[in-house]
């Protein structure tokens, strides 16, 4: 890998969570973590109450890496044509024309995906793993880079329904922001007497940066022995009796390529197991799912989680190679 290349698309990356966290304050990891996994190839799911700054976020990453961006609010009503577009009749030219959807853009926020039917939600997860639209047999290739924000509300809320597990799986991560610290929401209020502060997010890459970043990434050399540990790891979570359902073959992968992009984000063209440690939660959480035996002790996913990790040894790397 060119070293020059490395550094100058690694510096344009840490000038886009800069600009990121221009408006949402103290949620570092946050920032980082959706980054890697949009130059992963991947898409992520927000698990989080309303009113967090979900919506704010997605705009600031769109600003700061000039991707076009839609939102859509999914409510019941909402019909897959509304997501995937539709054919309609043209006169003049007596044939059938395609009109884009809500989805067709570079960085999509679906807000509340919960909320919406099932046919809804599974036209937008075909979008998701396929990079097209088929409409009337036609097939309509996404605008790259494509990238899936989505958000859900906590299970429990107001007309909602938990996603399948086959769906879950294929979110590349699922993170929650929380609620801001008492310092923070306090710069949040002065920030906003006045002005918006996306008004001062400032493009520092284009979508061919980013493209150009994925090509980088997927370069990022990986050695035999991170697989095996990414492998132990998923391993461990399919035999844990505390998990009823473990990491998928497609969760493993997402952890692989999830880490070579933290690792690219640090300034490195080559995975150590901490970029691992780093992405694990996030990538494995809505993944697996607990046992009777788990809900019986109390035990929470992250402390299964956290406990599975500490049992598998980490690789030691020679000169990281």
């Amino acid at each position: 890998m060119d070293n020059n290349l490395l550094q100058k698309y690694s510096a344009i990356a840490q000038e886009i969570q800069s600009e990121v966290r221009k408006v949402v304050l103290g949620k570092d990891d946050i920032i980082e973590k959706i980054l890697a996994t949009a130059l992963a190839g991947g898409h992520v799911l927000l698990d989080d109450i309303p009113g967090v700054g979900k919506t704010t976020l997605a705009l600031a990453f769109s600003y700061a890496t000039s991707m076009d961006y839609h939102r859509m609010q999914f409510t019941p009503d909402v019909l897959p044509s509304d997501v995937t577009g539709f054919s309609v009749y043209d006169k003049k030219t007596d044939s059938f024309i395609y009109k884009e959807g809500v989805a067709i853009c570079n960085l999509f926020l679906a807000d509340e995906i919960n909320r919406t039917s099932s046919k809804t939600q599974s036209a937008l997860l075909e979008i998701m793993e396929e990079g097209k639209v088929t409409v009337d047999g036609i097939n309509h290739t996404l605008p790259q880079p494509y990238v899936v924000i989505a958000t859900q509300n906590p299970i429990g809320s107001v007309g909602t329904q938990m996603l399948p597990d086959s769906q879950l799986d294929r979110f590349m991560v699922c993170v929650s922001m929380g609620y801001p610290s008492m310092a923070d929401e306090i710069s949040i209020l002065k920030g906003r007497q006045k002005v918006n502060p996306l008004n001062d997010v400032k493009a520092v890459a284009t979508k061919e940066d980013i493209m150009a970043m994925k090509d980088i990434v997927s370069e990022v050399y990986t050695d035999d022995k991170i697989y095996e540990y990414i492998a132990a790891i998923s391993d461990e979570t399919r035999k844990s009796e505390m998990l009823k359902l473990g990491l998928s073959p497609r969760g493993s992968l997402a952890l692989a390529r999830a880490a070579r992009a933290v690792a690219f984000l640090h300034g490195r063209d080559y995975v150590i197991p901490d970029d691992v440690a780093f992405i694990f939660f996030d990538v494995a959480t809505h993944r697996v799912v607990v046992s009777a035996k788990a809900k019986i002790s109390g035990a929470t996913t992250k402390e299964i989680l956290a406990g599975i990790l500490e049992k598998v040894p980490a690789p030691k790397l020679t000169q990281g190679k």
